[in-house]
């Protein structure tokens, strides 16, 4: 079933929500590898290229995930429950934010979860390369990870419990997700100092 709202509304939508260059990075770059996935697997691209694109589209004006009414991710749900998007693509925009107890289920659910803090993580090393997302490895992915003052705001539990969610080899799921970026390196602008 494909989204009820176009990619071009969706874009229009977070255009009009989010003003921070870096979060609307952020949204095309879970776009990004949820379409990756998506065609990879035979789901239906352009839903889960839409909700990966908006899962945070409310963050910046309501960042305050104890809101019950208007917090994170809670607002963004609404508007689109508001213009009648897909019930699976809401609950997967809930599912990412585990604080609102809605355990990821379905296939789309699982791996919104496993790109989202990935993705995050992903361009942080690139920004501090060269070289930007280009021969960005897992190896030096993973030894990033281990270094807790980078990138410190990424949860390491999220990144490397996103491999696990989806049953994925973790260099496997690193590898496949630094390929979605790097097809979108200039749109990401991450591509380092080539793109300068």
């Amino acid at each position: 079933m494909s989204s009820r709202i176009s990619r071009d509304d969706a874009w229009s939508l977070l255009a009009e929500w989010v003003q921070s260059q870096s979060l609307r990075r952020h949204c095309l770059a879970v776009e990004a590898a949820m379409i990756a996935y998506a065609e990879r697997d035979g789901h239906d691209a352009e839903l889960w290229g839409i909700t990966g694109l908006l899962h945070d589209a409310d963050y910046e004006r309501f960042p305050d995930m104890d809101d019950a009414r208007y917090g994170h991710p809670r607002t963004i749900m609404a508007e689109l429950e508001a213009r009648d998007a897909p019930p699976e693509m809401v609950r997967a925009i809930a599912s990412h934010a585990d604080f609102l107890g809605v355990p990821p289920e379905s296939e789309m659910e699982r791996t919104l979860v496993a790109v989202d803090e990935l993705c995050g993580f992903l361009v942080a090393c690139a920004y501090v390369r060269p070289e930007g997302i280009h021969g960005l490895t897992p190896k030096s992915v993973k030894k990033k990870l281990k270094q807790p003052s980078f990138a410190a705001a990424v949860s390491r539990e999220d990144v490397r419990g996103g491999a696990e969610k989806l049953s994925a080899d973790f260099d496997e799921h690193v590898a496949f997700v630094i390929a979605a970026l790097e097809a979108r390196a200039d749109e990401l602008a991450l591509d380092g100092q080539r793109g300068q």
